[in-house]
């Protein structure tokens, strides 16, 4: 398992894979306006790879932005389907690689998303998460219902909202939140009661009005494009899904939790690069060294005081033996 940073990392892991497709390639696209996603893409047809690719009934775009859409892919010899109308918005973004390996991104194949944008993505051959993922893959493009799998692997609306609350009633120490639009009444009252619990909850994004008292930071980059949670340091959330009643209940969406230790301690690492960077944590540095001076300062004052303190009583001490020292003669 692996993790994908943007905009760290770029596009290159995922042009990779690509290019390294033996036999077939199963990728969900939103969005697409990077020629070299398209020109892999049209290169491993070149090479008799099987290319299905499932794009959204609807977009912001409107059907002239998705019939470009439907048309750049079909220029690169994939197969295209468009999803059923009967969600609000298919917005997922998933990538099955010879059947074996899963790409779960935060983002679009976009020079926005990937270049200008704090995201992740993350990649795994866990067999029951690729077999999920082909599953729902297969029901989308039939336009089939789907069942739910594996907890690890989250689906809006069928199971996320459960999934997620569950996942953040488990915290017991610490939850470092990326979401964009943090607005669901149900997972802010959740996240308080945790926070009551004695539970650190950070959050990186925009937080609605329900949300006083928690913890949260304006995202301190050009842009944050990434739903993501790591808790207690030990497992996280990534996805396409934020703790937002339209992506949990009205949208397809799709995330998985993980526990790599390696990618668990790089999401958290960059998360508290990230919070470095805030308002908050820069006059919390200030304050910190604030207190500092002020502490050194009444340290220094208190040991000159106490360097009066014992060469007054050096001076008392050796008056009395002079005094002393007369009396006897």
């Amino acid at each position: 398992m692996s993790l994908i940073v943007e905009p760290d990392d770029g596009i290159g892991p995922v042009v990779s894979a690509i290019r390294k497709a033996k036999t077939s390639i199963d990728i969900g696209i939103f969005r697409l306006d990077r020629g070299d996603i398209a020109k892999a893409l049209r290169a491993a047809v070149d090479h008799g790879v099987t290319v299905r690719t499932l794009i959204a009934h609807t977009n912001r775009g409107g059907e002239k932005r998705l019939r470009k859409l439907e048309q750049d892919l079909l220029k690169t010899g994939a197969s295209v389907r468009r999803t059923d109308d009967d969600l609000h918005r298919y917005h997922n973004k998933i990538m099955i690689v010879d059947r074996a390996t899963l790409y779960v991104l935060g983002f679009n194949y976009t020079a926005l998303d990937v270049n200008k944008s704090r995201s992740f993505g993350v990649v795994t051959r866990k067999r029951e998460l690729v077999q999920e993922a082909i599953k729902l893959f297969e029901a989308d493009s039939l336009r089939r219902p789907y069942t739910t799998g594996p907890k690890a692997f989250l689906v809006s609306p069928v199971n996320a909202r459960e999934r997620l609350a569950a996942f953040i009633r488990g915290a017991r120490k610490q939850l470092l939140i990326y979401d964009p639009k943090l607005t669901d009444p149900t997972m802010i009252r959740i996240l308080k009661e945790r926070v009551s619990a004695g539970v650190s909850v950070r959050i990186l994004g925009k937080l609605g009005k329900r949300g006083v008292g928690l913890t949260a930071e304006k995202f301190p980059g050009k842009r944050l494009h990434v739903r993501a949670i790591v808790r207690d340091g030990q497992q996280a959330f990534v996805g396409s899904q934020g703790l937002r009643k339209l992506e949990l209940d009205g949208r397809r969406e799709v995330g998985v939790i993980v526990k790599d230790p390696k990618v668990v301690t790089r999401m958290a690492a960059v998360f508290e690069a990230d919070w470095a960077e805030t308002d908050r944590a820069r006059q919390d540095v200030k304050d910190a060294r604030k207190d500092e001076k002020a502490e050194a300062k009444a340290e220094a004052k208190a040991e000159a005081q106490a360097e009066k303190v014992e060469a007054q009583t050096e001076k008392a001490e050796a008056q009395a033996e002079k005094a002393e020292a007369q009396a006897s003669a």
